[in-house]
């Protein structure tokens, strides 16, 4: 059980300075290229292996209070196609989140194909790895599927695993369970790349001036 204070009105004074409070999502701000993606899919006649190219924005986002609760985090968008297509094969938007307090981290997800979820775990400020999970059916961590993807791939857990190197990439690696009509198992469906940064991180330009000034 989470230990919260009495006060559940009063808020913390932020620091201004995102990029300088992101514990273990340092480094992962900025702009990213992965050109060498895996994704092992469900298809009718057995799993897919199919690779792909990822462009990731990851951009900073000022500190968010819930009362006492304090978040400092990023808000990114990738986007993924397969290698000479030029159709999107996966977009996907949400928030990476840091609780300096406690030690949580939280992932949002919505993907446009009628699915949302939001993924949490716990890590220190300076780890170079962590893992995140969100089960069906829980109200702090789930995962919300509109009703023909309930039907016929119905996802009942994700996990995604980040771990940054040494030489400023990082990568991840996710499995998404699913339930599939006629399959007696469960399938898990894997993706993971490795991605390079290529642009710098923008934060709020009002942010941005109190920090330099």
């Amino acid at each position: 059980m989470e230990n919260f204070p009495k006060d559940i009105y009063t808020e913390p004074t932020p620091d201004v300075n995102t990029l300088a409070n992101l514990g273990p999502l340092t480094g992962m701000a900025g702009i990213w290229t992965g050109k060498r993606g895996l994704d092992i899919n469900p298809k009718a006649d057995g799993p897919e292996k199919q690779a792909f190219v990822e462009h990731m924005e990851c951009q900073p986002i000022d500190a968010q209070t819930n009362g006492p609760q304090l978040f400092y985090g990023l808000r990114y968008h990738t986007r993924i196609v397969k290698p000479d297509d030029v159709e999107t094969f996966h977009d996907q938007v949400g928030y990476w989140l840091w609780e300096p307090a406690t030690g949580n981290i939280i992932q949002t997800l919505t993907i446009p194909r009628g699915q949302t979820a939001m993924a949490t775990g716990k890590t220190t400020a300076d780890a170079t790895s962590f893992t995140l999970r969100a089960e069906r059916g829980s109200t702090v961590n789930g995962i919300s599927s509109n009703p023909f993807l309930e039907h016929a791939f119905r996802t009942d857990a994700y996990t995604i695993t980040v771990t940054k190197h040494s030489d400023g990439t990082w990568s991840y690696e996710q499995e998404t369970t699913l339930t599939i009509p006629g399959q007696s198992e469960p399938f898990a469906h894997t993706d993971r790349n490795t991605l390079h940064k290529i642009g710098e991180p923008t934060p709020n330009p009002t942010a941005r001036a109190a920090v330099e000034i």
